[in-house]
């Protein structure tokens, strides 16, 4: 990544801020704060800030939207009255929201190496969360808390209000649809 790329190139990491800020918001905060509109904050904040960002490569971009959503993340909470501005908690953000790309990365990769091939490795999580995005919301859900919380299936069948087996149809269908829109790309 150049310097003198535009800051349309932030786009590409929406879905994947996206699902971050899901990971990461308690589900019964929904109702009053959606991931979307912490997402499009962030968005406009780099693009604001685009002249400050002095990383290289993509990994770095990445890093450096994962601070600014983890600051408007805390920001919204402290709005909503549900946390009081403590830096441990931002900093817990933080590292909650590179823990979830850590487990993001663990989903598709192995012991890739070279340059090249982590460049591959960071657009296919960026492909994984366009696609997770295009999931039904329950199999978004299910799949985002099994596969990259670690829940186990009566913890997210409980969450969802639904059956175990309901969860391992969710699981299934919405693998299923993920191994078909990323079979596209390739």
């Amino acid at each position: 990544m150049t310097r003198d790329a535009d800051a349309g190139s932030l786009e590409s990491f929406r879905d994947y801020l996206r699902l971050l800020a899901r990971l990461q918001l308690d589900p019964r905060l929904r109702a009053k704060l959606d991931p979307s509109d912490i997402v499009q904050q962030t968005m406009l904040q780099a693009h604001q800030a685009w002249a400050d960002f002095r990383g290289r490569t993509r990994a770095e971009l990445a890093a450096w939207l994962r601070s600014i959503l983890a600051r408007n993340l805390s920001a919204a909470l402290r709005h909503l009255g549900r946390a009081r501005r403590n830096l441990a908690r931002e900093q817990s953000l933080e590292s909650a929201l590179e823990a979830s790309s850590m487990r993001l990365e663990a989903f598709l990769a192995s012991e890739q190496s070279s340059p090249s091939l982590r460049a591959d490795r960071n657009e296919q999580i960026l492909r994984l969360a366009e696609a997770l995005a295009t999931l039904p919301e329950a199999q978004r859900e299910a799949v985002a808390l099994h596969h990259l919380q670690g829940w186990p299936l009566a913890k997210i069948a409980e969450h969802l209000g639904r059956t175990p087996p309901a969860v391992m149809g969710l699981l299934h269908r919405g693998l299923k649809k993920l191994r078909t829109h990323l079979n596209q790309w390739e």
